[in-house]
């Protein structure tokens, strides 16, 4: 297309927009093409955000209530409810002080224990992550479109005032840059909240997976003190 054929139908495009009162609206319908895909990262970072917030409320639980209860059961040496009580409350903690738990049942030495527990670990934090890396990926793809909705309106606007009559140069020009900033600042808006999202998930799967090796060296110190009273 030629560039100030572009520029024009920038013109007109910005025109319609005027006609939204909304200014989130107007604003989007003057960016261009690139608002759409910025758009589009943005849903998903949506999606990803609700779906990282309720899988890790479903996987993380009361670490307080775990000591409470389970805990109390191994000090009694009650194994099998221990294990039927991580049993009716499936998380990664409960998930990985069972592994050591079902080794205590089978009269396994400490180091298995341990090793099982480590290896749950292990097992269970992925589960735990998820795809809250990608946030962090959504986030940067939403600058970079930005930048390259902001790169190409300018190109297109300085090319289109190269060959525009100087009466329409004025305009042409702010035209293409108000399309280019709306751009920026639509990949910016898209990016803080992916980066904030991903800050804030990261600090939450930390402390999970800190609660379960804490949980993991807490019941080994439990049995390994406490052996004379496991009913096996």
């Amino acid at each position: 297309m030629d560039p100030t054929t572009a520029v024009h139908t920038a013109v007109d495009v910005a025109n319609k927009c005027d006609a939204y009162t909304n200014f989130i609206t107007s604003s989007f319908c003057q960016g261009g093409w690139a608002m759409y895909v910025i758009a589009f990262v943005g849903l998903l970072t949506v999606l990803l955000i609700v779906e990282r917030f309720l899988a890790l409320n479903r996987l993380v639980i009361d670490k307080t209530s775990l000591n409470e209860n389970l805990f109390s059961l191994i000090l009694r040496g009650e194994l099998r409810q221990a294990i039927a009580y991580c049993d009716r409350k499936p998380a990664p903690l409960t998930n990985t002080v069972k592994s050591g738990l079902v080794q205590v049942l089978n009269k396994r030495g400490d180091d298995e224990v341990q090793v099982a527990m480590d290896a749950s670990v292990l097992r269970e934090s992925p589960r735990l992550e998820g795809w809250t890396s990608f946030l962090a990926v959504f986030g940067n793809i939403s600058v970079l479109i930005g930048l390259m909705g902001t790169i190409v309106g300018l190109i297109m606007s300085f090319q289109g005032v190269a060959k525009a009559d100087a009466a329409q140069k004025a305009q042409l020009l702010s035209t293409g840059i108000s399309e280019a900033l709306h751009c920026t600042a639509f990949g910016l808006g898209v990016a803080i909240i992916a980066i904030v999202a991903f800050g804030f998930f990261q600090l939450r799967i930390g402390r999970a997976i800190n609660d379960m090796r804490e949980g993991s060296m807490t019941m080994m110190n439990l049995v390994a003190s406490n052996r004379d009273k496991m009913k096996v």
